[in-house]
């Protein structure tokens, strides 16, 4: 339960392997405090766990630059939060490149193996799906790493890697969150021979304060560093992927059903990272870039906003409409297909004409998607179509951002969808496959441009946003949460611009999601401050323990820095600063 208030007037927001495992010992503090929020000078990072922004600190402060240390805390994520991230993930990045003044992105989401196709998924259960080599995607961290670096940063990708190992071969201290990660997973972690030995030592999850060591990550990541990309792609660490995908290790006496996956080498071998254009829309005279398609984040946090500046006015209940709305939109026309419209998407005309549906009363469920033609004029009396259903979505991946001396910024989400991902490690090698396939809307679904086909990457809806005011960076930000990414960004933007939070009040502020649903997905507090107003209003609440995990950086005056992360959710994040005066 969230439990921190932050005082913010009613009023005003409502109107406007084998791996060790020792038991803790008396140990000297950390030399650096885990803390949500850092201010000062010449680089900033902000990522849910210590270690990760450690890492990525020490790569900064011994001259490497903001994508090298994006990757390099990427990679020790995939150590310390194995559930959220690791080299058989995927991502997106948003890079702002401070020489040239320009913003790049770069997708490295999983794509589907060649052999799925549009029914593959039909009728199997989503949670038998989940658990399964049916549900991994071909991954593209690895990819994605290698591309970042040669493009825009300085290390190699052996020297990116060297503080992971160092950590998986030192270990980490188990905090609160992934001792509870691990015990909610146990069930289905027992089921595999491999999983169980890394995460069920002596059969159970390792206590809060022990260190967790994974040799074996260690080594992978020693050799990926040594052999390249290559080696996962078109080599050894491949063909053992792809055979674990298509005989997961169950364990004897195991009673779940477990479905083999579709993957070949010649997927792996196929598969690219790719650089695309941002998505970029302008907000109360600011530049937000994001990701398109396969990710949906940029269309629909960019959507949302134009929705809002198009209303007289901005409140909590004029943000959960416009929201609505955008996920009828991204719903109907948005996935990893051609001709996804987003000029319209973003587009004033049709912000306002989706922007007249919003009254003082919450619409009937559920909201059907506009037409983004191009021809907008009164509010539609009728819609053209109906209501596309959103899949479900894990809760889990991570966010990070980073920026350095020379105003480089990178924002980036990394997944293995799931908490756990498909919940089957890769024998020997010590990292979790994902279950990114399950994105896809399992049908059948006409028309979805959500549905599986061959090679195709699943609609995501993580949203690592850049915000630009005169063409330099102002705010970096993001957070996992499956779909409620999204609403997370959009929000912590109106608190920020329209609600006139701080950057840490803004990210502390209790959540609400809606996503085109029946009820709005809401924090205890969300609907213990502001439920009895906009239950009048004919809004309906749901409520959820925690929304997402944010990570952001504001860029104040003179040079300054902030960086912030949670102060509670997901047991508090970590910022941090390369120096705190100048």
């Amino acid at each position: 339960m969230i439990t921190h208030r932050i005082a913010v007037p009613l009023a005003g927001i409502l109107a406007g392997t084998s791996v060790l495992f020792v038991q803790p010992a008396v140990a000297s503090p950390p030399a650096v405090e885990k803390k949500p929020v850092a201010e000062g000078y010449g680089g900033a990072v902000s990522t849910v766990d210590l270690d990760a922004s450690k890492v990525a600190l020490g790569v900064l402060r011994q001259g490497g630059n903001a994508m090298d240390a994006a990757i390099a805390a990427a990679a020790t994520l995939g150590v310390t939060e194995p559930y959220s991230a690791g080299l058989a993930g995927g991502g997106f990045i948003v890079y702002y490149d401070a020489r040239h003044k320009k913003v790049h992105t770069i997708d490295g989401r999983e794509a589907a193996p060649q052999a799925m196709g549009p029914a593959s998924l039909e009728g199997i259960p989503f949670e038998e799906a989940v658990t399964s080599g049916l549900s991994a995607g071909v991954p593209g961290s690895v990819a994605q790493w290698e591309l970042a670096l040669r493009r825009f940063g300085t290390l190699s990708l052996k020297q990116a890697l060297n503080p992971a190992i160092e950590v998986a071969s030192k270990g980490f201290a188990v905090d609160q969150t992934f001792y509870d990660q691990t015990a909610a997973n146990a069930a289905r972690f027992k089921d595999f021979t491999s999983t169980a030995k890394l995460y069920l030592p002596g059969g159970a999850p390792p206590p809060v304060g022990s260190t967790f060591r994974n040799p074996e990550l260690a080594e992978t990541y020693r050799q990926l560093g040594r052999r390249g990309g290559d080696w996962l792609y078109e080599g050894a660490l491949g063909a053992e992927v792809v055979a674990t995908v298509k005989a997961p290790p169950v364990t004897p006496g195991s009673t779940r059903k477990i479905r083999p996956g579709l993957m070949e080498t010649s997927d792996l071998k196929a598969y690219r990272a790719l650089e695309r254009l941002p998505t970029k829309m302008t907000y109360k005279g600011m530049d937000v870039y994001g990701m398109a398609p396969p990710s949906s984040g940029g269309s629909t946090v960019g959507e949302a906003l134009n929705i809002l500046e198009a209303l007289p006015r901005i409140g909590l209940h004029e943000y959960l409409e416009a929201s609505r709305l955008s996920f009828a939109d991204r719903g109907k026309y948005v996935g990893d297909i051609p001709g996804v419209p987003l000029k319209e998407l973003l587009s004033d005309g049709f912000a306002k004409e989706r922007a007249c549906l919003i009254g003082d009363r919450a619409m009937p469920h559920p909201a059907p998607p506009g037409n983004p033609d191009g021809r907008y004029g009164p509010c539609p009396v009728a819609p053209s179509a109906q209501a596309t259903a959103t899949p479900a979505e894990g809760p889990e991946t991570t966010h990070l951002v980073v920026t350095d001396r020379w105003g480089n910024v990178v924002a980036y989400n990394i997944t293995i969808e799931s908490t756990g991902g498909n919940g089957i490690v890769v024998p020997g090698r010590g990292f979790l496959l994902n279950n990114e396939l399950t994105d896809f809307t399992f049908g059948p679904a006409p028309g979805d441009p959500n549905l599986p086909a061959p090679g195709k990457r699943p609609r995501s809806s993580m949203a690592p946003t850049i915000v630009l005011a005169d063409g330099k960076p102002l705010l970096a930000l993001g957070s996992p949460g499956g779909a409620t990414i999204i609403t997370t960004v959009l929000q912590i933007l109106v608190n920020r611009w329209d609600f006139g939070m701080s950057l840490p009040q803004a990210l502390a502020a209790p959540r609400a999601s809606q996503r085109n649903i029946a009820q709005t997905q809401a924090e205890p507090d969300f609907i213990e401050r502001y439920g009895p107003e906009l239950t009048l209003k004919g809004q309906s609440f749901a409520p959820t323990p925690e929304i997402g995990a944010a990570t952001a950086i504001e860029f104040l005056r003179n040079g300054r820095l902030q960086a912030v992360a949670e102060p509670v959710r997901r047991g508090g994040g970590s910022a941090l600063v390369t120096s705190e005066r100048r």
